[in-house]
């Protein structure tokens, strides 16, 4: 059976979990707040499916480079909705045209992030946006073999260890799956969001009904963290001034698999790979607008058969690869183990504050980072000016 003797050699994605034939795996939720299987030992059979399916254990590997593009939905309302450029709804749409379904992440009711799948276009909506928590993919590995089996599309949208884990689990190839994954920085933990809410929730007085990590009120670069209260007040920050995002961007509490990332390469297991295009006002200027220009690459000879047939929905231009990965680190590389992290869970654990408060207690930025922070803000509008 899968047994996990350090933390960092899972990624929580469950494809463990949704092998298990006698469905005696189950994912818990450890000290930290992120998930991890844990075997009933009574029922297991110990077939080793699970250990078959850990895409960790089994790496995968390939040599086919990717082709970059800088790419701009057409359609401004959706890329207004969009974490970058709206390119996933695109896909998305051609899906569901095609008869197929939809994966992705997204806050139920309870405002939990959960994957599930849409069959409708206007079922797209709620995977739009970057959710920066882990997702719980329950059954959807299983529920995407069973669509698949029926002869019916599946796009599958994730984290790249969650798309690892799928194809995994489904141990071959399927020619109606087409897969997408994203250039991801690390996930934080469930737990300290929650408390981060809780926290907010006591100061607004009403509980939290919609979550929107990247509203571009302020424009894309500069983007805000958006909660909406069920007494219709608002908490509106940019992500530099948000405790819970400087915690984020400062690996204050990542997953200790994100420190050391087995998926972080240019050589993708997806099809297709989505990302916010940083650095595009170097590369392309001219159509930097600050609205949001997502990175594509295109990873397979079906990704890029899907990719030509909805060129002409998308403002596309061809970049070089090395550039565009320069000002986008976080596809080739794991982010560094912040020192701080252990010392704020110890403390995380016998806190009862406001959790904001702690996480600036170790996030506290320098006099002289501040003013070089500022300085770049100003100096990225001025150029934006200059430009348009």
């Amino acid at each position: 059976m899968i047994k996990i003797k350090q933390k960092q050699s899972c990624s929580g994605c469950g494809a463990c979990a949704n092998a298990c034939p006698k469905q005696c795996i189950a994912m818990v939720e450890g000290d930290e707040g992120f998930l991890y299987p844990q075997v009933d030992v009574v029922k297991c059979i110990d077939c080793g499916l699970c250990e078959k399916v850990c895409p960790i254990i089994n790496k995968w590997s390939s040599k086919h480079t990717p082709i970059a593009y800088a790419c701009i939905n057409k359609n401004e309302n959706i890329r207004l909705e969009s974490s970058s450029g709206g390119v996933f709804t695109i896909i998305g749409e051609n899906t569901i045209n095609s008869g197929g379904v939809v994966f992705g992440a997204a806050y139920n009711d309870e405002l939990k992030l959960v994957h599930s799948y849409a069959i409708t276009i206007e079922g797209l909506a709620k995977y739009r946006g970057s959710k920066y928590e882990q997702s719980i993919i329950g059954e959807t590995y299983k529920q995407a073999k069973e669509f698949l089996h029926k002869g019916i599309p599946v796009l599958y949208t994730g984290t790249p260890c969650q798309i690892g884990g799928l194809y995994s689990y489904l141990g071959k190839e399927y020619e109606k799956l087409l897969c997408i994954d994203i250039v991801c920085h690390g996930v934080p933990s469930p737990k300290v969001f929650k408390r981060y809410k809780a926290g907010i929730e006591d100061r607004y007085g009403a509980k939290i009904k919609k979550i929107a990590f990247r509203r571009k009120d302020a424009g894309w670069k500069l983007y805000n963290l958006e909660l909406s209260f069920d007494n219709n007040t608002e908490y509106k920050n940019i992500f530099t001034e948000d405790m819970y995002m400087r915690g984020f961007l400062q690996n204050l509490y990542l997953r200790p698999s994100c420190y050391y990332c087995s998926f972080k390469t240019i050589y993708r297991q997806s099809d297709i790979t989505i990302a916010d295009f940083w650095g595009i006002e170097n590369i392309l200027p001219e159509i930097d607008d600050d609205k949001g220009t997502s990175l594509i690459l295109v990873n397979s000879t079906k990704g890029n058969k899907v990719f030509e047939e909805l060129q002409d929905k998308m403002v596309v231009e061809k970049v070089d690869l090395d550039e565009a990965i320069k000002y986008n680190p976080s596809a080739v590389t794991s982010v560094k183990y912040n020192p701080n992290r252990d010392k704020f869970f110890e403390k995380l654990n016998s806190y009862s504050g406001d959790i904001s408060k702690l996480i600036l207690q170790y996030t506290k930025i320098s006099f002289p980072k501040r003013v070089c922070r500022k300085i770049r803000a100003i100096l990225s509008k001025v150029k934006r000016k200059l430009v348009h």
